[in-house]
């Protein structure tokens, strides 16, 4: 529960949350392992029954987008966040590229979490503002 804990943590849509909010959210999370070259998520899927999370708790992935690589991504960072707040599809394909140790959240659980502890949307809200913002700085300057 520790190491989920931290985990969670040290991502940015989770960083401002308190060591209790993060245990109610790890709590609901389960471990999930992957081999190496096993499809994480893919491009393009989605919709309902994808609403899932992952947080790298130990091994790689490569990211692409339209087949092109764009980041390799390891211990601590996040995959598919979005999907825990609508059905849109998948913006970019993962595949692990070593063997692969993740904490899975879904999106009902989290649904779950907000409604015991609202102050975790308030948390998660104020991220993707701050995630808006920096996207449109980059987009317009």
């Amino acid at each position: 529960m520790a190491n989920r804990v931290e985990s969670l943590r040290e991502i940015d849509l989770f960083s401002d949350c308190s060591k209790r909010e993060l245990q109610h959210i790890a709590r609901a999370a389960e471990q999930v392992d992957f081999t190496a070259g096993d499809n994480i998520v893919e491009e393009g899927g989605g919709g309902s029954g994808a609403g899932y999370a992952f947080v790298i708790v130990s091994g790689a992935a490569v990211v692409r987008r339209n087949g092109r690589k764009v980041a390799e991504i390891g211990p601590g960072e996040s995959i598919g966040e979005m999907a825990l707040f609508d059905d849109g599809p998948r913006t970019a394909s993962v595949v692990a590229s070593t063997d692969m140790e993740a904490i899975m959240l879904s999106r009902r659980a989290l649904k779950g979490i907000i409604d015991k502890t609202p102050s975790v949307a308030h948390k998660l809200l104020a991220e993707l503002a701050s995630r808006l913002r920096r996207s449109n700085r980059k987009l317009y300057g």
